[in-house]
């Protein structure tokens, strides 16, 4: 998968040094919007930033520019979406606005934002006909144990240490019955429920069995 990543859940994972998580994960790449990097992380994630951009001059996160995008002849297509998303979205939300046209643009499987309020990027996504899949952080980590590239203790671990480093005051419980019901028992789109049944056959995953492990903890 490729993911476009949004402001808050670049300095969630890098405030506690979680940030292999995401190239783990998204093995196809991760990328950001240059806006978000020259303006939403200098002035919301200072803290993270030197990290950000050690990973960045590493080829870890790319960073697209309006250049690039130009380069790529696909400039107007982007131009065409961010317009489209901030009617949607307004302007409280230029970071996620960010992400979701870029990750439109370039054709990407997967947008991760901490941003869940009601109609904001995350729920209206799930909502909508659309083919990119909105992740939080702790779906990310969900889908990881999922996978087998962590255990039950590792993800409960990782979920306590980004809930507490960014004061989000989330609960895993609730989290993991949120991932529950949007892919197995009361999905917002059959895209959502095919994507899970692929992943599954392609891992072996036991579905119930992880997810029986992963409960006891919590």
């Amino acid at each position: 998968m490729r993911a476009s990543l949004d402001t808050n859940v670049i300095i969630h994972f890098y405030r506690a040094n979680l940030q292999y998580i995401l190239f783990e994960l998204f093995e196809d790449g991760v990328f950001i919007y240059e806006q978000i990097r020259n303006v939403e992380l200098e002035n919301h994630g200072k803290t993270v930033l030197d990290k950000v951009d050690d990973d960045i001059a590493a080829g870890k996160i790319a960073v697209y520019t309006d250049q690039k995008l130009k380069e790529q002849s696909v400039y107007l297509i982007f131009e065409r979406n961010f317009k489209d998303n901030r009617k949607l979205y307004g302007a409280g939300d230029m970071g996620e606005v960010y992400a979701i046209s870029l990750a439109q643009t370039l054709g990407a499987n997967a947008l991760v934002t901490d941003d869940v309020k009601q109609g904001g990027p995350y729920m209206s996504l799930l909502q909508f006909e659309d083919d990119i899949m909105p992740f939080t952080f702790a779906d990310v980590l969900i889908l990881r144990y999922l996978i087998g590239k962590a255990d039950q203790y590792q993800t409960v671990k990782d979920f306590n240490s980004i809930n507490e480093e960014s004061k989000l005051n989330w609960i895993f419980r609730s989290q993991v019955s949120k991932f529950i019901r949007r892919f197995f028992t009361e999905p917002y789109r059959e895209e959502d429920v095919r994507w899970m049944q692929g992943l599954v056959t392609r891992y072996g995953i036991r579905i119930k069995c992880k997810m029986s492990e992963l409960r006891k903890l919590l």
